[in-house]
């Protein structure tokens, strides 16, 4: 089978959704531990937002080790925009609410708060989307 264009390498592909999906479970666990009071683990939420923050920092990493080759490449191919652009929109709200939750005033942090979730939320099912879009194509080629 020919390379297709903007396939990522093996290692990169699992970097990539490891990274993701760590830090989308880590903060959707924070969600849950803080906002709805379930205490599913035996963790603090500080930890659980200390493994977020580690996390998200990978998934910055992947989302530069992608913005090079495979976005260009989408874009390029006009392949799967929706749910690419979608993802790159979300990430760069996420990002800017985790700077405005660090370092914005204090008056701003509950929307920040409600903001950085919503899209996260957004996010892992425009990210899942993507994802089983790619290997239900790739199945097909085979």
């Amino acid at each position: 089978m020919a390379a297709r264009l903007g396939k990522m390498p093996v290692w990169q592909r699992y970097f990539v959704i490891s990274s993701i999906c760590l830090c989308s479970m880590t903060g959707l666990i924070f969600l849950l531990v803080t906002d709805y009071q379930l205490h599913v683990f035996a963790f603090r939420p500080h930890t659980i937002l200390s493994w977020h923050g580690v996390t998200a920092m990978a998934a910055s990493i992947a989302l530069g080790s992608v913005l090079t080759f495979h976005l260009k490449a989408g874009l390029k191919a006009k392949r799967q925009l929706f749910s690419g652009l979608s993802q790159l929109a979300c990430l760069i709200i996420l990002i800017l609410t985790a700077a405005l939750l660090y370092y914005g005033p204090a008056d701003l942090r509950d929307h920040a708060i409600t903001v950085h979730w919503v899209i996260g939320i957004i996010f892992f099912g425009c990210f899942l989307s993507h994802g089983f879009h790619v290997s239900s194509k790739q199945k097909a080629l085979n």
